[in-house]
């Protein structure tokens, strides 16, 4: 039998009886649900009736746990399949899951939902901040932006808890963010730029167009390995950013959007690197007729990618990025600081922020101020140089 109570205005109590126990008396399971927007009475009723029926298969089920037996590793398994499945994007949701299983469940996995306090969730990230608590075999402590992540999951987690009304309170609202200590940036400067690009005449011409364009266009590692040659005009000089790749351990590439529409934009090409590109579409194009039906990028055709069209895996970049810069002695930077490079040379350059932020597709010009503050100071500081000839006259006059 399945009934349910109206508790509140808002409130209601879903009860299904699952028989009587050794004295006679009935057994309930009971869950409370509440309903913010505004429903006609007939729509009501269909959507109540709808979640008794779903209480009702999971009581049956054995699936259903009352929140105050709920541990939290039993309510991450709700979390991820009520939320997380459908609500975060598959790379995001990867990471998630590395954090929750390394992390998260070791530390809290046992201990009933409802009995998590701020002060267990502060003595975490407390334990965090000591050296000793990288899991990768290197010596130290995690970084600042690591354990900010880690908090962040704790609060995703936590927030559906609350609004889902397991538990009463949420322990997260009285957690203030982990400060991101940021590191300071790590560029090429002009002397740099060119060492690199004199070392690069040596490698194969893939990389070498890779390396060029992550420099000069600031794409993001992603949107290179998502671009596609129907996305390059080599007439017009110009690159159309509408898609980025990534791959996720259990699921293989995926091709998709960019997550801004900031993001999605065109990005002049230096003249000077069309006869390379044209090069390489002329050598992709005579794989892909080579290969015939062992081409393996389907609908695609990259511009960037290994045997047989196959796209490239996000981490051979850094792999072969880090073997490159040590085998012809050049300062180590990440291969996203390629991006970082780009920025800071444009602005050394004298080009407005606004061209910038619309190169890299930041989502407002105050995103390129703040990443870029310090370039920027500078590069102002030396313009104010420039006025100091106009006084030269007068000083010589004074004197």
């Amino acid at each position: 039998m399945a009934s349910i109570e109206k508790r509140g205005e808002n409130s209601y109590r879903l009860i299904v009886e699952t028989g009587y126990d050794a004295q006679g008396k009935r057994l309930k399971k009971r869950k409370t649900i509440r309903i913010e927007e505004k429903l006609s009475p007939k729509k009501l009723k269909e959507y109540l009736e709808l979640e008794l029926a779903k209480f009702k298969i999971e009581v049956e089920a054995g699936e259903y746990i009352s929140p105050e037996k709920m541990t939290v590793s039993n309510f991450i398994n709700e979390w991820l399949d009520k939320y997380a499945k459908n609500n975060l994007e598959a790379k995001t949701l990867e990471t998630y899951m590395g954090h929750i299983n390394n992390r998260i469940i070791p530390e809290f996995g046992h201990m009933k939902l409802d009995q998590i306090k701020p002060m267990h969730i502060l003595s975490f990230i407390r334990k965090l901040e000591n050296d000793g608590t990288r899991q990768d075999g290197k010596s130290g402590r995690l970084s600042s932006g690591t354990i900010e992540y880690i908090y962040r999951v704790l609060k995703n987690i936590f927030n559906r808890a609350a609004d889902w009304q397991v538990i009463k309170s949420n322990p997260m609202e009285a957690i203030k963010k982990p400060k991101v200590e940021h590191a300071e940036m790590s560029v090429y400067d002009e002397w740099e730029s060119q060492l690199l690009f004199a070392a690069l005449e040596k490698e194969s011409l893939m990389w070498r167009v890779m390396i060029t364009l992550a420099l000069t266009t600031g794409l993001r590692r992603g949107e290179l390995l998502g671009l596609e040659w129907k996305n390059v005009d080599l007439n017009e000089f110009t690159i159309d950013v509408r898609q980025s790749l990534t791959y996720v351990k259990d699921i293989g590439y995926i091709v998709k959007e960019p997550k801004t529409k900031n993001s999605k934009r065109i990005v002049s090409i230096p003249e000077s690197l069309i006869p390379d590109l044209k090069a390489l579409k002329l050598e992709s194009s005579k794989d892909r007729m080579k290969s015939a039906e062992l081409w393996e990028d389907g609908e695609y055709f990259f511009v960037f990618s290994s045997d047989f069209g196959k796209p490239l895996y996000p981490s051979s970049v850094k792999t072969w990025w880090s073997r490159f810069t040590k085998r012809h002695n050049l300062k180590y930077i990440r291969f996203h600081d390629l991006r970082h490079t780009s920025a800071t040379l444009l602005i050394n350059k004298g080009v407005h922020a606004k061209i910038i932020s619309e190169r890299l597709g930041h989502a407002n010009i105050l995103t390129t101020m703040n990443v870029y503050g310090h370039a920027l100071r500078s590069a102002d500081k030396e313009a104010a140089k420039h006025f100091d000839s106009l006084f030269e006259p007068n000083a010589k006059n004074k004197a």
